[in-house]
């Protein structure tokens, strides 16, 4: 059902809602779509490192990768395939961003975390979102992966 892939969770903070295994599943399902025939990484391996990090540590990297002063719900550091063709990337949630998003969003919090895994999983795939064509395509993506799961579009207002 899976694409081949390996994941590390890092927990630099308590996330009692985000267990490996369900992470583990939310990337499986992205990978599946994502990677799915006729893409042209189709049946690529995958290598990701998934954090959960707190405020102080979310606004440490935003400022440094992205010029930003305060933390940001995901960050994604995509390094493309090695040598050998396993792609690789990084992927990194705010936790207290997250959590707040979603009540102000009024989201279930596993439905808005599992959008933002998503998001960061095609983000280290290779897909963007900077021009209106892109961003279209993405976010359709998204949907459909998200869809798939039970989880309303995250684009449409509630």
């Amino acid at each position: 059902m899976y694409p081949d892939f390996t994941l590390s969770v890092q927990y630099a903070v308590e996330a009692a809602a985000l267990p490996r295994w369900r992470l583990r599943r939310w990337v499986g399902r992205a990978l599946a779509f994502a990677l799915a025939p006729p893409e042209p990484r189709a049946g690529s391996p995958v290598a990701l490192t998934l954090r959960i990090v707190d405020a102080e540590e979310g606004r440490a990297l935003n400022a440094a990768w992205r010029g930003r002063d305060a933390a940001t719900n995901v960050l994604t550091f995509e390094y493309g395939a090695d040598p050998s063709g396993l792609i690789l990337g990084d992927i990194v949630l705010c936790l207290p961003v997250l959590e707040r998003e979603a009540s102000e969003q009024e989201k279930p919090l596993l439905h808005h975390a599992a959008h933002l895994v998503t998001h960061g999983v095609l983000h280290a795939l290779g897909h963007d979102h900077i021009e209106a064509d892109e961003a279209e395509r993405m976010e359709a993506l998204e949907t459909r992966i998200l869809a798939a799961q039970g989880i309303a579009d995250p684009y449409r207002d509630a």
